[in-house]
């Protein structure tokens, strides 16, 4: 049977109160940085025994950033982003044609999915549009305006394609789809909901994607790839922490 829970989770709470309330609430968060974001929380365990947890926004809430340690050492709020060696980004994680970590054409910045082209979840702000993208590099990327854009690099997992997405799965080539493993994603829906997405439970890449299909904005047309997984599978919200085996990350998602 599904469960769920939800919790919302709004801007501006500050203003709407006194100055002692503002100090009190920097008191709870440490700094202005940890004030709550616009998102939504979502925790549910799939038919499977898959329990997803998830942060729901809007694109013009998300942005993509390096990052130097586990995600818990960072104020803000998100999930873990696409695949890494060392200091060396593996996955695309460009914004505006700039990558997160260094120059384009650089290697390791983010610039390049490295070896293979794999699956990009594109926002195109200008048309107002979400794709998944098979591309090798950023300059690939087909958008509107390359000034107004987003690309997370890593897996396709072919939501709207059960027939084909394990072929795509193994031609992009997922690590150790069959291994039970923590997994994370990044998921949109036909109403332009964006879901970051991390489990704690061990499973499958078929365990995962099918707990998604099944429990995130079920019956709706939806899209997305899978993120760098096993102790890379991280979350930070006021709600949930997953820490993975708290690894140090080179790149995240986070909530602006």
């Amino acid at each position: 049977m599904l469960q769920l829970k939800l919790h919302l989770n709004y801007r501006g709470i500050a203003a709407a109160g006194t100055l002692a309330a503002c100090v009190v609430l920097l008191l709870l968060w440490g700094s202005a940085s940890r004030l709550p974001h616009s998102y939504t929380y979502f925790e549910v365990k799939a038919s499977n025994n898959v329990k997803l947890h998830a942060l729901i926004s809007r694109p013009g809430e998300i942005t993509l950033q390096s990052a130097e340690g586990p995600l818990s050492m960072y104020s803000g709020y998100g999930i873990n982003g696409g695949f890494f060696y060392g200091k060396d980004l593996l996955s695309i994680a460009s914004v505006n044609d700039k990558p997160v970590a260094g120059a384009p054409g650089q290697y390791g910045s983010g610039w390049f999915n490295v070896k293979y082209p794999r699956g990009t979840l594109v926002w195109d702000e200008a048309a107002g549009t979400y794709s998944v993208q098979v591309v090798s590099s950023a300059s690939d990327i087909q958008v509107t305006d390359r000034g107004r854009y987003f690309a997370q690099g890593g897996v396709s997992m072919s939501l709207m394609n059960n027939d084909l997405w394990e072929a795509a799965a193994e031609q992009e080539h997922l690590p150790y789809p069959g291994d039970k493993r923590l997994r994370s994603g990044m998921v949109y829906d036909a109403d332009q909901r964006l879901w970051l997405i991390a489990t704690p439970t061990l499973c499958t890449a078929a365990e995962f994607r099918q707990a998604i299909q099944e429990s995130i904005a079920p019956g709706m047309p939806k899209e997305g790839i899978f993120l760098d997984g096993d102790g890379s599978a991280q979350l930070n919200s006021a709600e949930k922490k997953l820490t993975g085996d708290s690894r140090a990350l080179r790149q995240i998602i986070v909530v602006k």
